[in-house]
């Protein structure tokens, strides 16, 4: 079946979030966010950290650092899936409320991207170290290395070579991650922003991209202003989904400037989205792209082409809930 028309995929209604997602802003201003359902882990890691003090820099990396041990978890760190010639391949960034940042990109043997990309960011002059550099930065810095092509991201690998077809499905991250809502099993990644008791402001993504990609790819996870992106006087925001997409639009500093236009996070990744789609009609038809957000008043809000993006938000007391973001349009 043919995708949608441009003029229909302008004109769909968006999808309803949540019953009562609407009015689900807590009494707290939200001080963590985090995509898809499994963020609600990495969040709890990132609260713990908040109660003893820890920065906003710490909050998110003590959160990717859940996801990526994560065996279970196939999009991220360890038991990710390798790229088409079985290699598990990582990338990540950090960025912070003084506009400091490190990325690393096809990362391979060492679990915790995101403690690598912020190393890069405090001990290098450099933003970012990419494939065999990064390895060996991360291995002088004394990081462990180990294979991360686990049994049965190994078997999946084999499976798919049986007819080298890659067709990511929309929204696997909530049917396929431990058969519950918040899975990835094709591609994508966690993207977390947070906020300290200092009124300080972080992010951090980390990603092994999508699933059986070709070697060397690299998505929006680990570009500063694509896949993440800072601004302590605004907010922050993050992306998750089909990374070339996102980097068309610049997603995330594109929604921190809508917010510093005045929008809500939620209106601020809605206009992006739509950008996205009056930029590449049909071809984001079978597609999907999520944005989310956090602004410095510790509003929470995301939007995404099609129905199915979930986030999770926490706020200082410790409460959690998933939220359903809105969508652009239905998938064909």
């Amino acid at each position: 079946m043919s995708g949608p028309s441009r003029r229909t995929l302008l004109g769909a209604a968006p999808v309803a979030a949540l019953a009562g997602a609407a009015a689900a802003q807590p009494a707290a201003p939200a001080v963590m966010v985090s995509t898809w359902d499994f963020g609600a882990a990495a969040n709890a890691a990132g609260l713990a950290i908040r109660a003893t003090g820890g920065s906003a820099l710490d909050m998110v990396e003590a959160g990717g650092r859940v996801a990526e041990a994560d065996e279970s978890n196939s999009s991220v760190g360890l038991g990710g899936l390798p790229d088409r010639d079985g290699r598990v391949t990582l990338d990540a960034c950090v960025m912070t409320w003084a506009g400091d940042i490190g990325a690393v990109c096809a990362l391979e043997d060492v679990v915790h991207a995101v403690s690598v990309a912020r190393r890069v960011m405090e001990q290098t002059p450099h933003t970012m170290l990419v494939g065999v550099g990064a390895r060996t930065f991360a291995v002088d810095q004394g990081f462990e290395t180990r294979n991360l092509l686990t049994p049965r991201a190994e078997a999946a690998w084999r499976d798919w070579l049986k007819t080298a077809d890659y067709a990511p499905r929309t929204n696997s991250e909530n049917t396929d991650w431990r058969g519950m809502p918040g899975g990835a099993a094709d591609h994508d990644t966690i993207g977390l922003l947070a906020i300290d008791a200092a009124n300080r402001m972080a992010g951090a993504c980390t990603t092994s991209g999508m699933a059986f990609k070709m070697r060397g790819r690299v998505g929006d996870s680990p570009l500063i202003g694509a896949g993440l992106y800072v601004d302590d006087e605004v907010g922050g925001a993050t992306a998750t989904g089909v990374g070339e997409d996102v980097v068309r639009v610049a997603g995330a500093h594109a929604v921190v400037e809508a917010m510093r236009a005045g929008l809500d996070p939620t209106a601020a990744c809605r206009r992006v989205i739509e950008r996205l789609a009056r930029l590449r009609g049909s071809k984001v038809a079978g597609s999907q792209v999520a944005l989310l957000a956090l602004d410095k008043q510790g509003r929470a809000g995301g939007f995404a082409l099609q129905p199915g993006f979930t986030f999770a938000v926490t706020d200082a007391n410790g409460q959690t809930r998933i939220e359903r973001a809105g969508a652009l349009f239905e998938p064909s």
